[in-house]
């Protein structure tokens, strides 16, 4: 039983693997070139291209983190090995998260109507603001680094006084030790876009009360720019808050002689750089036309093709 489900799993995972690479790569080229058409590309779409970037290499360091959990027993991992996966896991998971946050606040400044005078300063300074909430993320990420590293070494030493006989506790803790950083640290951006969230919709229910926009027929674009707003900032909570809890599972859970919790947890965890992105393609406009523009194309070649058989 423990060997389908395992089965099973894996075969999820590959399917999300694909997705992942299908969706980030389509992002971040399909930015790219409209980039090099209008030799300038907006903010939101340099954030796009970024988040894309940084989600396909997060899927692609889950991707090489399962095939070295399938071929070797985590016992026989070495230290730089351990090291590698989880500075790269720890980078390309942070600039995933933190850009997408930073999308969130782009959005609340952009959209969001406040009459308060800091406010109206971080909006007019609103690209200051999204870059320095990047940098100001930068020492999480190299605190969350040097506390793996840490942790990382200490349990490389408790495996030496294991080989021993004598169990040492940090052996025993390790993987808990190495996951609660990466836990903690995931809750500070979810803290900052949930915030974003409840400010959008203070400013929604503010503007429709000035407004009065209740009679049929009548269309305000604020009104229309906040729900759009607010879909994409929903859709990220949610799809953060299954990421979050498949890191708790990861953490309650963890157990090196039961590899379908930890498959099970991996598969929970890829669902966020992966069909997120997807989601995100439909949900989007200019990019939901550019997939269909691109799926026409196929479609258009395919039959091309047909008709040149003999």
């Amino acid at each position: 039983m423990a060997t389908i489900l395992q089965s099973i799993l894996n075969i999820i995972f590959i399917i999300e693997f694909f997705i992942g690479n299908l969706g980030n790569g389509f992002i971040a080229l399909v930015n790219c070139v409209n980039s090099v058409k209008r030799r300038k590309i907006p903010s939101v779409d340099k954030i796009l291209t970024a988040l894309a970037i940084s989600r396909f290499s997060a899927v692609w360091v889950l991707f090489l983190d399962w095939l070295v959990f399938l071929k070797f027993s985590p016992l026989s991992i070495t230290r730089n090995t351990l090291r590698m996966i989880q500075i790269a896991w720890n980078i390309s998971n942070h600039f995933s998260v933190w850009l997408t946050t930073s999308l969130s606040i782009f959005y609340f400044l952009k959209i969001a109507i406040f009459s308060n005078a800091i406010f109206l300063y971080l909006k007019w300074k609103i690209k200051r603001v999204v870059l320095m909430a990047l940098l100001l993320s930068l020492v999480l990420l190299f605190l969350n680094m040097f506390l793996v590293i840490k942790h990382i070494d200490a349990w490389i030493d408790g495996y030496k006084v294991n080989t021993s006989n004598s169990l040492s506790p940090s052996f025993v803790e390790f993987p808990r030790l190495i996951l609660l950083p990466s836990l903690m640290f995931t809750l500070i951006p979810f803290g900052v876009s949930l915030t974003a969230f409840l400010l959008l919709i203070i400013s929604l229910w503010k503007h429709i009360r000035k407004m009065q926009f209740f009679t049929k027929g009548c269309k305000d674009i604020r009104i229309w720019a906040h729900i759009t707003a607010l879909q994409t900032v929903v859709v990220f909570l949610l799809f953060y808050m299954a990421f979050f809890l498949s890191l708790a599972l990861e953490f309650w859970m963890f157990d090196m002689e039961r590899r379908e919790t930890l498959l099970l947890a991996r598969v929970s965890i890829t669902i966020f750089p992966s069909i997120h992105s997807c989601v995100f393609i439909l949900g989007h406009s200019k990019l939901r036309q550019d997939l269909f523009s691109v799926l026409r194309w196929l479609r258009y070649w395919c039959k091309q093709v047909g008709t040149l058989d003999p």
